[in-house]
């Protein structure tokens, strides 16, 4: 099929592009909703202006959709971005959202495409592993109390994962970080012809919860 990843440059829509590689649909975009709303119900914030690099690393082109993020209207303003697009689905990395994924569903009924899940239900733990081997995951974002300033723009990989589970563990923290707790960003993938590399970057910090700005990066090949 032709299809669309919906597409923030975190980890579980970099499995979902990876994922419709791999069951050989054809990815014709990548489809990215900036929010004026830092608190959107929809959509994830951080870093976004970073999706034209792993628009280029994986030669898929980038449909940008821009919305104010007010709750419910954000939806409408990814249907009309969507209602231009010639496909056949939409994929998404909804993990366990029923907010999220029900809304998708609905636009995709609407315009008569398939609204395609392929991490829906899976073990939030297994997820947050598999993620971390396909892919060069950094955090970009806490935001509940257990993960602290320390992560911010940290790699996950096998020299901390387990540390990572042992936290969300003892503090009720969701370990594919479904609730928000965490926002990921993704500097490298199979998919991805060059990886991303970071020039610059700052930690916003504010007692509980912190956000990684990445404001350089470039392109470079690969090994």
């Amino acid at each position: 099929m032709d299809v669309a990843v919906l597409y923030s440059g975190g980890k579980d829509s970099n499995y979902a592009l990876y994922w419709a590689i791999k069951m050989g649909h054809n990815v014709k975009y990548l489809v990215n909703v900036e929010s004026e709303n830092k608190e959107s119900y929809m959509f994830h914030i951080p870093n976004v202006h970073l999706t034209n690099l792993s628009s280029k690393a994986s030669g898929i082109p980038l449909i940008k959709i821009y919305t104010k993020g007010e709750k419910e209207k954000e939806v409408e303003d990814l249907k009309e971005g969507l209602k231009e697009l010639d496909i056949d689905a939409v994929v998404t990395g909804a993990v366990a959202s029923v907010y999220q994924k029900s809304r998708i569903d609905k636009i995709c009924e609407e315009l008569k495409i398939k609204s395609l899940a392929p991490l829906w239900g899976k073990d939030p733990e297994w997820i947050l592993r598999e993620t971390s081997k396909l892919f060069e995951v950094i955090i970009v974002g806490v935001y509940a109390y257990g993960l602290g300033k320390e992560w911010l723009g940290k790699v996950i990989n096998e020299d901390n994962i387990d540390k990572l589970i042992d936290i969300c563990n003892k503090y009720g923290i969701h370990k594919a970080f479904e609730g928000g707790e965490a926002e990921t960003f993704v500097l490298d993938s199979p998919v991805f012809k060059k990886r991303i590399v970071i020039e610059e970057a700052e930690i916003e910090w504010h007692e509980t919860w912190g956000v990684y700005h990445i404001k350089k990066a470039k392109l470079v090949k690969k090994e």
